[in-house]
């Protein structure tokens, strides 16, 4: 459950995160009785990301101006969410911004400080430029200035920084989170931060130990579109939309990155889920490995579904039983395929027609061996394509998903 973001500052403000003044708008009228001084930046409060680009964003000088700006924001719908509450803010002068995270990395099964002296990044697919330190032991503020001074920082910005890292730690264990993201953590001419945009993601499965979330959720719930199949949330672990071509991918980022790409060759993108994190039903701890078994059945499962595009992007545990998972699947349906085959009377089988094709790009040197071995398996049916770039993997999936083919 990821909160909006003027709750978000709310919890900042509350821990000793330096946030901006702001002020909540229901309503453009309400920019009549603002209690900040202009200018303001007036911000879409929806769920749904670059918001800026879609013209969630704007800058008002008057209150003329904001109002103006208010009601287009009310009006605008960002990946189809019009926003209830437009949040106003005063303006910043950044000379330097910062990304910084506490997250839940659930490959080490801890929690994780990330710090980068670059904003606007999506931590999944960052790279070498984002710097993180495992919490392997009880937190303490040692962990806070390890990452600021990976980070290249020094003296005052080094305290001021590891300072809202400590914060930060402090509300993801209060409050049993996944995620506490501030993205940029601004910093002026004369060295103060502050923490222009945050971003908090919520355990779902302890929404019950924290009484004062319980009406935060049902509210966020009601009016955000949150599918599920098979009691997997789609806001998390993926998204469902009645298209041809499945994904399965290992971060938000490069999930939501691969289904844009899709839409825009011409594909029609359907269920889309992220192997990072557990499932919603899961009442056990799961591996990648298990996580990828159950993607694939729920994808072969979906009628509407007529390749599976697979996109893997950095590093993921469990590399070899990955591989093993994926090889499996190819080669049983292989076999139960020349089985059919071999008993009918030269018509294709059903299980023949009724097969997803998989496309699978391996981004990651740690892939060299996985792509090779995948490269080697050769199935009559034609149904696993192992391709080099996200671009090759898109067209591929888009060229198989024929118009005129049915599943089932």
């Amino acid at each position: 459950m990821d909160l909006l973001e003027y709750q978000v500052k709310e919890w900042f403000g509350k821990i000793g995160i330096p946030v901006l003044p702001s002020q909540r708008i229901d309503h453009p009228t309400d920019l009549k009785r603002l209690k900040i001084r202009f200018p303001i930046v007036l911000k879409s409060q929806v769920h749904g990301a670059e918001r800026a680009k879609a013209g969630g964003v704007r800058f008002a000088e008057t209150t003329i101006d904001a109002i103006a700006a208010a009601q287009n924001i009310f009006s605008l719908p960002i990946w189809g969410e019009l926003p209830e509450v437009v949040l106003a803010e005063s303006q910043y002068d950044a000379n330097q911004e910062f990304y910084l995270a506490v997250v839940l990395d659930t490959a080490v099964c801890r929690p994780v400080l990330l710090g980068c002296k670059e904003a606007d990044i999506d931590w999944e697919s960052a790279g070498e430029r984002m710097h993180h330190v495992v919490v392997e032991q009880e937190f303490s503020p040692f962990y806070a200035r390890r990452l600021a001074l990976k980070m290249g920082l020094q003296g005052t910005l080094m305290q001021s920084v590891s300072c809202v890292v400590q914060k930060m730690y402090h509300l993801f264990v209060q409050k049993d989170l996944d995620l506490v993201e501030i993205n940029p953590l601004a910093v002026s001419a004369t060295g103060q931060v502050m923490a222009l945009n945050g971003k908090v993601r919520v355990n779902e499965r302890s929404i019950k130990r924290h009484p004062d979330l319980t009406e935060m959720a049902a509210k966020i719930i009601s009016r955000h579109t949150s599918t599920k199949i098979d009691g997997i949330s789609g806001d998390w672990d993926g998204v469902k939309m009645h298209g041809k071509i499945g994904i399965l991918g290992n971060g938000t980022g490069s999930v939501m990155a691969t289904l844009d790409l899709v839409a825009n060759a011409g594909g029609n993108p359907g269920l889309c889920l992220n192997l990072r994190h557990a499932f919603l039903t899961d009442t056990t701890p799961t591996t990648f490995r298990d996580r990828l078994e159950t993607g694939l059945k729920i994808l072969e499962a979906d009628n509407s579904i007529q390749v599976i595009l697979i996109n893997f992007l950095g590093s993921i545990p469990q590399t070899e039983e990955v591989v093993e998972v994926i090889a499996r699947v190819v080669q049983q349906d292989n076999s139960e395929l020349n089985s059919q085959v071999g008993h009918s009377n030269g018509s294709k089988s059903r299980r023949e027609q009724d097969f997803s094709p998989l496309v699978v790009r391996l981004a990651g040197s740690e892939f060299d061996a996985a792509k090779k071995y995948l490269a080697t398996l050769k199935t009559s049916s034609n149904a696993l394509f192992v391709v080099e770039s996200l671009d090759e993997a898109v067209a591929a999936a888009v060229r198989l998903a024929k118009p005129t083919a049915n599943k089932r």
